[in-house]
């Protein structure tokens, strides 16, 4: 995610700049994606939280076919890359794997995946976040 690299590409403008893993990757050859913005939406933009089948702003709006079209932009960018593993932000609606917030809004996690990373692992991609990439056999 390229929100973790410094990029200011998060819902409110910002970044999730993560020095440590900034520092881990030098060795790595690194494509920087955000497939909110590949998908068409603007810096910054409502927050968005998974509910149901659907990605919803905290105003009410669905964008689920911005998140759709960044998540298969990615996947292009993935294929083209041939990249097999993928440091993606935690609990986002598009990056978050294995956990997302709950869609009411409420800082309240469930399981689930964000829409990119599940169209990743159905492609063979390991999705990995800034909490455990670490524990990954490198």
């Amino acid at each position: 995610s390229a929100c973790l690299l410094g990029v200011h590409v998060k819902y409110n403008g910002g970044n999730n700049d993560n020095i440590e893993l900034k520092d881990f990757l030098k060795s790595y050859e690194v494509v920087k994606v955000c497939p909110e913005v590949l998908g068409g939406l603007t810096i910054p933009r409502s927050p968005s939280e998974i509910k149901g089948n659907k990605v919803i702003t905290k105003d009410k709006r669905d964008v689920t076919k911005y998140f759709q079209e960044g998540a298969l932009k990615t996947l292009e960018i993935v294929k083209k890359n041939n990249i097999k593993i993928a440091i993606l932000k935690k609990n986002s609606p598009s990056c978050g794997s294995n956990k997302v917030y709950d869609g009411n809004f409420s800082n309240t996690l469930i399981d689930g995946d964000g829409v990119t990373s599940n169209i990743l692992k159905k492609n063979g991609v390991v999705i990995l976040n800034e909490d455990n990439y670490k524990e990954y056999k490198w």
